[in-house]
């Protein structure tokens, strides 16, 4: 897996910035806390410097659940084509 899709849900004055870096900073340390064997294989950045932020509004749970599935399946596709050549 090289991505990872969230629907998350923040208050309108939080700064999504802010957000993501806590997100991001504090799942680090879960992740190399329960799995320290990965602290040295990603060196120092286990996330990527940016993120995509889509703002979804009045939409439903199950239409978000539909959108990761898709995305995960087409990533998928992708991943064997570039593996059967």
């Amino acid at each position: 897996m090289d991505h990872v899709h969230l629907s998350v849900a923040i208050p309108p004055k939080e700064s999504i910035s802010s957000f993501m870096g806590y997100l991001k900073g504090k799942s680090t340390l879960m992740i190399y806390d329960r799995h320290p064997e990965l602290q040295s294989k990603w060196d120092k950045a286990f996330w990527a410097r940016g993120y995509y932020v889509e703002t979804i509004g009045n939409i439903t749970d199950e239409a978000v659940q539909k959108y990761t599935k898709e995305q995960a399946e087409e990533s998928r596709k992708e991943d064997s084509k570039g593996t059967a050549l």
